[in-house]
């Protein structure tokens, strides 16, 4: 069996590109929760570095900006070098709460050699309409590629095993790096995924003052994803190894027997009649 994860067994790596605004909340959040925390600044021209300055943390710097994907590859290596059993990912823009991660790490080790991601299934209505419907298609489309169904597959918040974080060769860059890296998992490894359900965090507008929350709205900077670009490149990369026509009627059954495994003790997001199951065996 795995080594259980823990707060000091694992690092936890915040690719960041001009994060002033919000890195520091975000570095201080996850200290609190783990020991190693891993920067990756890719070339931000902002105060990004400076707001960290002085932490006990370990800030990789690129002169100029690689994407997501290399600086993600770049913490991979840290981070294994260092001993890592596990790395956890988080934006540096501030929409993952590092509270989330000891609920990750509890369904790491209750599902030995997953790779978890924190699904923003709570609170859906915060995230933008285009987004969901983007992100729904994409979910359905990496399916395609690893034979079963995952929650939130565009989601940065994850926890990976070590041997993941090992794989060599896996290609993509920026944003498509995160997608392959599940289909690599699943092909090489036979990893799966199993998803915790996690706050959807936007700044929204709210038309009636009156529903909107107590105290001032945090404040998130655009995001770096752009869903027609960043989508079209993932949905081309994702066709093109999941094109096999012989294969798909198997494939397709596949996937609808293998539905989104979800970490939820709660049972907020399970189905009432699992419920009712689960009380009455």
């Amino acid at each position: 069996m795995p080594e259980s994860l823990h707060r000091d067994n694992i690092a936890v790596l915040i690719p960041a590109l001009n994060e002033a605004l919000r890195i520091r909340d975000v570095v201080e959040g996850a200290l609190a929760e783990c020991r190693q925390v891993i920067v990756i600044d890719d070339g931000s021209d902002d105060d990004t570095v400076a707001r960290i300055a002085h932490l006990p943390v370990t800030v990789l710097r690129h002169e100029r900006r690689q994407g997501k994907g290399a600086s993600l590859r770049h913490g991979f290596r840290e981070a294994l070098s260092r001993g890592a059993k596990g790395v956890l990912t988080m934006d540096g823009d501030g929409q993952h709460a590092a509270s989330d991660i000891p609920r990750l790490l509890a369904a790491a080790n209750h599902y030995p050699a997953h790779i978890v991601i924190g699904a923003r299934l709570r609170k859906r209505a915060q995230q933008p309409h285009y987004r969901r419907l983007a992100n729904a298609f994409a979910d359905w489309g990496i399916a395609w590629s690893t034979g079963y169904q995952i929650a939130d597959t565009q989601s940065g918040q994850r926890l990976y095993p070590a041997a993941v974080a090992a794989l060599g060769d896996v290609p993509g860059e920026d944003f498509v790096f995160e997608a392959q890296i599940l289909i690599s998992a699943a092909r090489e490894l036979g990893t799966r995924c199993v998803s915790v359900p996690i706050e959807s965090r936007y700044h929204t507008v709210h038309a009636d003052p009156a529903s909107a929350p107590e105290g001032p709205p945090e404040q998130f900077r655009r995001s770096h994803f752009r869903p027609l670009r960043d989508f079209s490149r993932i949905t081309s990369h994702v066709v093109r190894q999941s094109l096999r026509p012989l294969e798909l009627p198997g494939i397709y059954r596949r996937i609808c027997a293998n539905p989104p495994l979800i970490h939820d003790p709660e049972g907020e997001f399970t189905p009432p009649a699992a419920q009712r199951a689960t009380r009455t065996g």
